[in-house]
């Protein structure tokens, strides 16, 4: 195995998950990722994305998969209720924030739904967190809230409630939490009548 290949093994055995744009950072060339798939030391995820074949791969993978394809992405909405345990929602798609101008990315897997924020509805509220060796961005469990109610209709008013209530009875994040995030997602007036009935 010449050097890059060596150093290519362990770079991918560090990190979890490598991309091509991930080793010209190094100076290594790209085509050190398909030689090694060819020769099935390493596994194909999906388009130019590439892992060990032994990894550990989690429920959680596809998070991982689309944080190192879609950079600039948060886990939101329904998929930031799903990693932070709330409601029982399983979303079929991972839902993302971008900004406003943000390209559009083009995947074919995992299926992907956008929301469009900006501001600081899309800046704030942002944990970081780890998944098979890759840092992945989600909304807080109380942004998540607030952004359920500003995307009620395409999520579903009852979605919003529900993440609500699971919110507070899990103790996720305490009433002054979500409001705060429901004044910067401009939703305080919407949110309040179905916080004082929680």
């Amino acid at each position: 195995m010449t050097n890059n290949m060596a150093i290519t093994m362990r770079y991918v055995g560090k990190h979890g998950i490598v991309r091509p744009r991930d080793l010209e950072a190094l100076g290594i060339p790209r085509e050190y990722l398909l030689r090694l798939y060819r020769r099935g030391k390493l596994s194909r995820t999906g388009r130019g994305v590439y892992t060990l074949p032994d990894a550990a791969i989690t429920e959680r993978h596809s998070y991982a998969e689309v944080t190192k394809r879609v950079p600039g992405a948060v886990l939101c909405l329904l998929t930031a209720l799903a990693f932070h345990e709330i409601t029982t929602q399983n979303p079929s798609s991972i839902w993302i924030a971008l900004g406003k101008g943000a390209r559009t990315p083009a995947l074919e897997s995992p299926s992907l739904r956008i929301a469009r924020l900006s501001g600081p509805s899309l800046t704030e509220g942002i944990e970081t967190h780890r998944v098979e060796g890759i840092s992945v961005r989600v909304y807080s469990a109380a942004k998540t809230v607030a952004d359920c109610f500003k995307f009620r209709n395409k999520i579903g008013l009852d979605i919003a409630i529900e993440a609500l209530r699971d919110c507070l009875s899990q103790r996720k994040a305490s009433i002054n939490d979500i409001y705060r995030y429901a004044k910067i997602c401009r939703v305080s007036n919407v949110i309040r009548p179905y916080m004082e009935a929680v």
